[in-house]
């Protein structure tokens, strides 16, 4: 796979928050919501903050050891692994839900660039090193956002009827049916049989969603030295007791994060994430459900189970692995248990961490550099094709399909569709009227502005039943640009929030991951166009 790249600053694509925007801009009013600037030197100082907080390293590396146990990982993986014992290490990390066959496009972005952040500063700060990570997100018991993927503009989901943390569902025949419907569309592919034989090997009948996802990726990713992290682990748990506990006993981080979402809003922001009371889910078998107090009593939702003061002491003490993190407590718990430096996350996880710097502060935890996750636009050939002949540039694209067909048809056509001039005309004719009306009688003035006000609109409305007119004879290049749109940018979002990973695997290959790294920003904070050569 060849490409050629190019740049757009991520306003231009009308595609991102306000808050992602003016983060990037480093803007005056986010200052506060944040400990150091997605620069060379927020991450010299995120590192010196870093020095000062005790990660337990032994125990982090030997849990990762016992996780690769069996799997076919690379030299650089156990070298990255042994690094993080020493106090000179440290990771950049990003983080998602176990999506089945890694969901859309930006699952594989935010990994790529987490090895790129890494790898960048290895070469500028060789005093140090850098390890990227993957932090799975698997106890995310929202199936609807996870159980399907987007190939060729079909929705393919995942039947189950399982309940709880995807990451401990199990693959089941239905989930192996739909890798045979994938086979169906992609086998064609130069590299289709290599991509599907990856998915019958590691999405196994029997085997857990977040298995399947840890040795997928791994696949993928070993060569450069990628670590998975599986969080869903009672001993790296039993390192949060003491802030679980405090969430469970006294509720503070809802308090503190309440506050802090309310300085974002009172600053023009719109709040990500809303605390509870209680900040931890109970997470049993297939059932991962709410824990409430109340009466002296902590009650797990739709459960049976229910504690007193010194019982849930006793569950949390003996089982912490049934303790789950919600969005509010799963940062601190990420960032307790590796030497993190950075987090690269999309627009609305940046957003959420913002929510949390005070809270960091509360439980004297590093906060990391936040680094929005890169973003790319695909542009095969033939689409390079079509835009050409419709007479646009790749940037045109970003536009609202119907602003593209007006410019076209203005483009193109050989009638005169704008009444320029007729509206100023139109305003002087009814001022004159208005002039002589009033030197009648004054009350007459409104009458007169009322019949402007009608008048324009009606000729405004003229125009438009004009311009909709002559695009019927454009209507072969309104069916393209349609389809154009479609497959750039589905449903009028980003492409890489919808398609998944396999057609263009199945396409290019692993090129595609190397052309994605080569292609890759670290700190920079740009949108990405790659067009094929």
């Amino acid at each position: 796979m060849k490409c050629i790249s190019t740049r757009l600053p991520y306003r231009q694509t009308g595609a991102f928050s306000k808050i992602a925007l003016d983060y990037i801009d480093q803007a005056v009013a986010l200052k506060s919501f944040f400990a150091h600037t997605p620069s060379l030197q927020g991450i010299q100082k995120a590192i010196e903050a870093r020095k000062q907080f005790p990660t337990n390293r032994e125990l982090l590396v030997q849990e990762l050891k016992k996780q690769y146990q069996g799997v076919d990982s690379s030299d650089k993986i156990k070298q990255n692994i042994e690094s993080l014992l020493s106090a000179d290490s440290f990771t950049i990390t990003t983080a998602h839900q176990n999506n089945i066959f890694t969901g859309p496009l930006y699952f594989i972005y935010k990994i790529v660039h987490a090895i790129k952040l890494a790898d960048q500063l290895n070469e500028l700060l060789p005093g140090q090193h850098f390890v990227p990570v993957y932090y799975i997100g698997s106890e995310d018991a929202d199936l609807d956002e996870l159980n399907h993927i987007y190939l060729g503009g079909e929705k393919l989901t995942w039947q189950t009827k399982q309940t709880g943390a995807v990451g401990r569902m199990k693959v089941d025949k239905e989930l192996v049916k739909m890798i045979g419907l994938i086979e169906g569309q992609l086998s064609v592919l130069p590299n289709g049989n290599e991509i599907i034989g990856q998915l019958k090997q590691y999405y196994k009948e029997g085997s857990t969603i977040q298995d399947a996802t840890f040795r997928f990726v791994n696949s993928l990713f070993a060569e450069y030295g990628l670590i998975v992290l599986l969080p869903d682990n009672a001993v790296l748990k039993k390192q949060m007791q003491p802030l679980f506990e405090d969430d469970l006993l006294n509720q503070a981080a809802s308090g503190v994060v309440e506050k802090t979402a309310g300085n974002l809003a009172t600053a023009g922001y719109k709040v990500q994430a809303s605390p509870r009371e209680i900040n931890l889910f109970y997470l049993k078998g297939d059932k991962r459900e709410r824990i409430e107090k109340g009466n002296g009593e902590w009650l797990v939702v739709n459960g049976v189970e229910k504690f007193n003061e010194t019982e849930i002491r006793e569950e949390l003490s003996k089982y912490p692995e049934r303790f789950s993190p919600n969005v509010i407590l799963r940062g601190l718990y990420q960032e307790t248990i590796l030497p993190n430096i950075a987090f690269i996350g999309g627009g609305g996880e940046t957003a959420y961490w913002l929510q949390l710097k005070d809270l960091f502060d509360y439980y004297k935890v590093p906060f990391p550099v936040l680094v929005l996750r890169n973003s790319f636009l695909l542009v095969e050939k033939k689409w390079q094709v079509t835009i050409s002949k419709l007479g646009f540039t790749i940037e045109d694209l970003f536009l609202p399909e119907q602003e593209l067909m007006n410019r076209l048809v203005a483009r193109e056509t050989d009638k005169k569709l704008k009444m320029n001039g007729t509206f100023s005309e139109t305003e002087q004719l009814y001022d004159g009227i208005k002039k002589q009306a009033s030197a009648v009688d004054s009350t007459l003035e409104k009458h007169v502005e009322a019949l402007k006000t009608q008048t324009l609109h009606r000729l405004q409305e003229l125009e438009k039943k004009m311009l909709r007119a002559e695009k019927r004879k454009f209507a072969d290049q309104q069916r393209q640009l349609h389809v154009l749109k479609e497959q750039l940018f589905p449903g009028n979002g980003l492409q890489e929030r919808k398609e998944n990973l396999s057609y263009y695997y199945a396409k290019w290959g692993k090129d595609f991951i190397a052309q994605l790294y080569h292609s890759s920003l670290s700190l920079e904070q740009e949108f990405a166009i790659l067009l094929e050569k």
